[in-house]
């Protein structure tokens, strides 16, 4: 079997979790990671239950964006997770697996993972990660939430718009790397993360941590959020994943981790 496939052998032989990924769904080749997840979810797949392809096709990112991964070259895909607590919280957890993200990187490759609020890693400055949060709710119950996760991992080359704001673990690196064992450290870190959280439902024990490492903090950003332009200095988030960006006249404002855009003055970060 080739070393380097993302089927589920390879990765339980590096997996060490209670819970998460204990049951996966593999396919070579999907439409979309997180597509996939929602029916099975809606079908009763168990909470934890992991989707991952070689090759997605019509993958999706935020804001309607695509995001497609050729097949073999990276990592595709979507935790399936059915919390207890209120869907107001839900936001969060891309807060969470975007930390968890960076985390895994740190550890299994000593790279300096920045995180661009709310959902990119960021390496060099460049883009390496990208992560959609889905859920399915009524007003005060989580029926389930779907996080999708894109890693770009060996991929040598990027259509021409993208090439001054992504790159690849492999660019970095300077070398090939093995994905099932970066898999297994992101559900791995991701598990643990998300048993912290589920204590308080908020990020207070995240938020040192993360602002550490957020790569928009103490920096001059431009929000797009509706239509709209807000310009100011970011001072990182609060318990709620919320970003604290200080407008001109000194007045802070809390923004949501919604259908948001936030990036530098003049280029991506």
């Amino acid at each position: 079997m080739n070393p380097d496939t993302l089927a589920p052998e390879q990765i339980q032989k590096h997996l060490h979790t209670k819970w998460l990924g204990q049951h996966f769904y593999y396919e070579e080749s999907l439409d979309s990671t997180n597509n996939r997840a929602k029916a099975l979810a809606q079908e009763g797949a168990a909470h934890g239950t992991v989707v991952l392809t070689e090759e997605q096709v019509s993958g999706k990112g935020r804001m309607g964006r695509g995001w497609v991964t050729p097949k073999g070259s990276s990592i595709a895909m979507t935790c399936i997770l059915r919390p207890k607590f209120p869907p107001q919280r839900a936001s969060m957890l891309t807060l969470l697996m975007g930390l968890s993200v960076a985390q895994a990187c740190q550890r299994q490759y000593q790279l300096d993972a920045w995180i661009k609020w709310p959902n990119d890693i960021v390496v060099s400055g460049k883009k390496i990660c990208g992560i959609l949060t889905e859920m399915n709710a009524e007003a005060e119950e989580i029926h389930d939430v779907v996080i999708g996760v894109g890693i770009n991992g060996n991929l040598t080359d990027f259509p021409e718009n993208l090439r001054q704001k992504a790159t690849s673990l492999q660019k970095e690196l300077g070398q090939t790397i093995l994905r099932a064992p970066l898999v297994a450290a992101v559900l791995e870190t991701f598990e643990e993360n998300y048993e912290k959280f589920c204590i308080q439902e908020d990020l207070s024990a995240f938020m040192e941590t993360y602002n550490q490492i957020l790569i928009n903090r103490n920096r001059q950003v431009r929000v797009l959020k509706s239509g709209e332009t807000l310009e100011g200095v970011a001072h990182g988030i609060n318990s709620q994943g919320e970003l604290l960006v200080e407008k001109q006249d000194q007045s802070m404002v809390h923004i949501y981790a919604g259908e948001v855009s936030v990036r530098g003055l003049d280029d991506y970060v």
